[in-house]
């Protein structure tokens, strides 16, 4: 019997039909993003060692483990929050489009308002005023706008995104009213953003009260420490394991109550 191995594809980057687009899948880790997620990862983990164990080497072993762990979490964390500032820059450029439409301006004059417009809100180094500006250059490349368009949305990773790409395809081959399309898909979307904000609130309690019961373990650990060893639990290899297993317990409870406050819309 002959076994095969599988080989896992590399994700390659999607470049854009400019070829200098940003793939939004992916987030690039900086030295100074890898120095803080190694950081946080080993402050918290030997905090948390010591309390249970009160072993010094242990502590910094189990510190040095979650550093090497952590930049992955700290990665989807900051791509996560790339996306949300991404959408909600978009939303502004919808906004300064329909402005542009309003005012009479064909589509090569609004998209080239809506740069200068970003520009002057977020600065030349954000990451949709690159995106405007690769359009504005596409167009003068004699690039159809759709094309551009739905170029953005598949590396952006946004449905908002590339739904406005879709419905703009659509309209703007068949003459539609671009100003009223383009109107449109901004309240949608601000309606869209608005829901998410408002069930952001409701959930802020869950997770302020799942962030407190992290912690709740190490504090009592510690109090019981402060009355004497022995009610804490000595380090003997039953209780080092049961406190192992507490540990294991209390990440994967915190890993599954992320997933249930997470609502995406």
């Amino acid at each position: 019997m002959i076994l095969k191995k599988k080989q896992t594809e590399k994700y390659e980057e999607l470049r854009g039909l400019m070829g200098n687009g940003k793939d939004y899948h992916v987030y690039h880790m900086m030295k100074k993003d890898y120095l803080i997620a190694g950081f946080l990862g080993f402050v918290i983990a030997a905090i948390v060692l010591f309390a249970f164990f009160e072993s010094t080497l242990f502590s910094l072993a189990g510190g040095l483990v979650c550093a090497k762990i952590m930049p992955g979490y700290y990665r989807e964390f900051r791509k996560k929050r790339q996306l949300n500032e991404l959408r909600a820059q978009f939303k502004d450029l919808l906004e300064s489009l329909t402005s542009s439409y309003s005012a009479g301006q064909n589509t090569v004059e609004a998209f080239e308002d809506a740069a200068n417009d970003m520009q002057s809100i977020y600065g030349e180094e954000a990451d949709i005023v690159r995106e405007v500006q690769t359009v504005c250059t596409g167009l003068q490349h004699n690039i159809n706008i759709e094309e551009l368009l739905l170029d953005f949305a598949r590396r952006s990773s946004l449905d908002d995104v590339m739904s406005f790409a879709n419905v703009f395809e659509v309209c703007n081959r068949q003459g539609s009213d671009l100003k009223r399309i383009v109107s449109d898909t901004r309240e949608i979307i601000n309606d869209k953003i608005e829901v998410e904000m408002e069930i952001e609130t409701m959930i802020a309690g869950s997770k302020n009260e799942l962030n407190i019961m992290m912690v709740m373990p190490v504090i009592v650990v510690v109090m019981l420490k402060g009355l004497g060893t022995g009610m804490a639990g000595a380090n003997m290899p039953g209780t080092v394991l049961v406190k192992i297993v507490c540990i294991g317990i209390f990440v994967l409870a915190y890993m599954m109550g992320r997933k249930i406050i997470d609502i995406k819309l």
